[in-house]
């Protein structure tokens, strides 16, 4: 089962975070997000409120626990009801939680060479932060060209029209924060979640023509 969350992720190709200090925010956006057609929503816990939203969220969505870094916020938000968590860094610590418990963990990195022990770990999906800072889709490509091997989602100051560009240099999904969400409402949400879907699903079409 804990796998299949990583599949839906990898599918999908885009990957929400919601990262404030309001619970009932995370809550509707999450709903949003949700109704646009999203499965899996990463709700980052650097407020405690957050894991009263990971527990409304749930009900509805597949919560990805992000922003976790000790060992007590895995525990606080897996019993919260996350069904996998991610890092902004790469830790034994939540390897050994994530192996324990069978839950998906998604490391964090920022060099080739911090990847590349994660994927030697077997960590299914491994988080590129912060994509922008290093030098965004250029960065990705440089990577991958490298070692074409590693399952990368980049995140970190991306807008939904570079998705695809991501996806192009060979990301396995990506993430976007606030572009997705900051200053609309909840319906130009779903809007933007179903149009970038959309954009997608069009991409995945013309590639696989082009590859058959």
């Amino acid at each position: 089962m804990s796998d299949n969350y990583i599949q839906m992720v990898a599918e999908d190709k885009i990957y929400p975070i919601i990262r404030c200090n309001n619970a009932e925010f995370a809550i509707q956006t999450a709903k949003a997000l949700k109704e646009g057609g999203i499965r899996v929503i990463e709700l980052a816990v650097e407020h405690p409120s957050m894991y009263e939203a990971i527990q409304e969220v749930s009900k509805f969505a597949h919560v990805c626990a992000g922003g976790i870094i000790t060992s007590l916020q895995a525990d606080a938000a897996l019993k919260s009801g996350a069904v996998m968590f991610s890092s902004p860094i790469f830790q034994m610590n939540l390897i050994k939680i994530s192996k324990n418990k069978h839950i998906p963990f998604i490391a964090g990195a920022t060099t080739a060479n911090e990847a590349y022990n994660a994927w030697k770990t077997r960590i299914p999906l491994i988080k590129i932060f912060p994509t922008g800072a290093m030098g965004g889709v250029r960065y990705i490509e440089d990577t991958l060209r490298q070692m074409p091997f590693l399952n990368l989602l980049p995140m970190g100051n991306i807008k939904l029209n570079e998705v695809v560009t991501y996806i192009k240099a060979g990301a396995v999904a990506v993430g976007v924060g606030r572009d997705f969400y900051q200053g609309f409402e909840p319906k130009f949400i779903t809007q933007r979640t179903k149009d970038v879907l959309r954009e997608i699903r069009e991409y995945k079409k013309w590639n696989s023509k082009k590859q058959a």
